[in-house]
C-alpha cells in the first residue's frame, strides 16, 4: 500500500522536530515522491549522513511502502 506525503511528513517531523518538510508527489501514483528536508540537526553533517537521518525518520518504509524518494537535505541557511 502507497505512501501519502502526510505520513512522510509526519515520520521525518517525528525524528527531526524542527524540520521544514516539502512533498511532492512526482508521478501521482502514492509512490513515486520528492521531499526537500532543511533541519537544523543537519548542521556539520556530510550529505550522505543527512540522508541517512531521514531515511532512519523513515522507519524501514524506503523500497516498502515507500518505492521512490528523491531527497534533498540542507541545514538552514543562516545571515
Amino acid at each position: 500500500m502507497p505512501m501519502d506525503a502526510g505520513a512522510i511528513e509526519s515520520l521525518i517531523k517525528e525524528s527531526l522536530p524542527d524540520a521544514e518538510v516539502t512533498i511532492q508527489d512526482l508521478a501521482g501514483d502514492g509512490d513515486h515522491y520528492a521531499a526537500l528536508v532543511v533541519s537544523s540537526a543537519f548542521a556539520g553533517k556530510t550529505r550522505v549522513q543527512q540522508h541517512q537521518m531521514v531515511y532512519q525518520a523513515l522507519q524501514g518504509r524506503m523500497g516498502g511502502e515507500l518505492h521512490a524518494l528523491a531527497l534533498q537535505t540542507s541545514a538552514p541557511k543562516t545571515d
